[in-house]
């Protein structure tokens, strides 16, 4: 059978259980996913349930199916790190070497002092912060001087807080521009990001006009797709995390309904190749948040609206839903978690998944999409096409 068309899924944040090395990122115990569902008295996922996600691992309300429609598995991530950016690469088959730079104790001087003489303004802030609690913070500080606030994280990232009456976003894109100019070679930041956000002194609030400012990736499995003459549509901040690289057309949506509704018809009426899609909600607004609730109610509408994805896959679709690292949000920490991925790859054809077992390398997902459009193995990965597509 001819595969036409892969759609890959990621809700991100949604890890189901810490790595080996978790220790060495300080995310021993986490597992986002059944934590999430402890913390609530149980979720209640029925379609993600009949496809296989409780026959991956233990999780309250949603129990193994007996005939599980996908195959299911999880994943370990070979790179160094757990920011979207390092697991999106290695989705499409760039396994990193080296960790993207971190900043516990803020930027160097040096960083800060260039960046403010291109901006021509002060800076507030340059320390690791939650992004919700460092608005409020200096949010009126900022309102009152007009400097932009700087902040990082446990991630390698470069963030740029605005309130948009006071820094209008077009000026904070290119504030961001400027930024990642700057911060390369060893201060090469996975990304720079635009953090917009409205409200007053007390109720601040974030809006959805981020944007990210990734580094160029390395030569992925989109570039090959696009030089064998396949096109790629991207969904959400697909497009933002390969910085453009490999991506053909894209729905610049911005929340998870909408992400959704994109992928809805996508998968109506889309006949690109490859359609890449990202949920992030889970992540930003929840599990950044610590709110269990939140993440569960969101886990929730997602698999509800799932069936309107499935039904119009067609014999030769093929459709794999992940993550990219998790993001508890039970545990004190509000940065992401070192976790597995879970796995499941669904084809309508197959009358009963199979286990995939315990993958090596997020560049499988690569590996299988190589193997559908017969383009040249790369040089990480191994495809799980054969598995998903043998019938029992």
């Amino acid at each position: 059978m001819k595969i036409e068309r892969v759609f890959v899924i990621v809700l991100d944040g949604v890890g189901i259980g810490e790595l080996p090395d978790a220790a060495e990122y300080g995310d021993e115990g986490s597992n986002t996913l059944s934590h999430t569902a402890e913390a609530v008295g149980g979720l209640h996922l029925p379609t993600l349930q009949s496809l296989g996600m409780g026959n991956i691992i233990a999780i309250k309300g949603v129990p193994p199916a007996d005939m599980p429609r996908a195959c299911y598995g999880k994943m370990r991530e070979r790179s160094p790190g757990k920011d979207s950016v390092t697991g999106h690469w290695e989705m499409m088959g760039v396994v990193m070497e080296y960790p993207f730079p971190l900043y516990p104790k803020g930027f160097p001087p040096e960083i800060i002092h260039e960046f403010e003489v291109a901006i021509k303004t002060k800076t507030l802030g340059n320390i690791p912060a939650s992004g919700t609690e460092i608005i409020y913070q200096l949010g009126l500080e900022h309102e009152m001087t007009g400097y932009p606030i700087i902040y990082t994280s446990a991630d390698s990232v470069f963030q740029i807080a605005a309130h948009e009456g006071i820094i209008p976003v077009e000026r904070l894109y290119e504030m961001c521009r400027i930024a990642r100019k700057i911060l390369t070679g060893r201060h090469g930041v996975g990304r720079v990001i635009a953090r917009p956000f409205e409200g007053h002194a007390g109720a601040y609030r974030r809006t959805e006009r981020r944007r990210d400012f990734p580094l160029d990736p390395p030569a992925t499995t989109l570039d090959a797709l696009q030089a064998a003459g396949h096109s790629v549509h991207a969904i959400g901040k697909i497009r933002e995390f390969f910085n453009g690289r490999g991506v053909t057309t894209w729905d610049d949506t911005s929340n998870n309904a909408d992400h959704i509704a994109a992928l809805i018809h996508a998968a109506q009426s889309n006949r690109s190749s490859l359609i890449f899609a990202n949920l992030e909600d889970f992540d930003m607004l929840f599990g950044h948040r610590n709110e269990p609730q939140g993440f569960a109610d969101a886990l929730q509408s997602f698999d509800a609206a799932l069936p309107q994805i499935l039904e119009p896959l067609q014999e030769g679709d093929l459709l794999i839903l992940t993550n990219d690292h998790g993001n508890d949000p039970t545990t004190p920490s509000t940065d992401h978690n070192r976790e597995y991925a879970f796995l499941l790859a669904y084809n309508p054809l197959r009358r009963r998944g199979r286990s995939l077992g315990e993958r090596a390398s997020f560049s499988d997902i690569s590996a299988t999409i190589r193997q559908a459009f017969d383009l040249p193995p790369g040089e990480h990965g191994e495809s799980f096409l054969s598995e998903v597509l043998e019938h029992p």
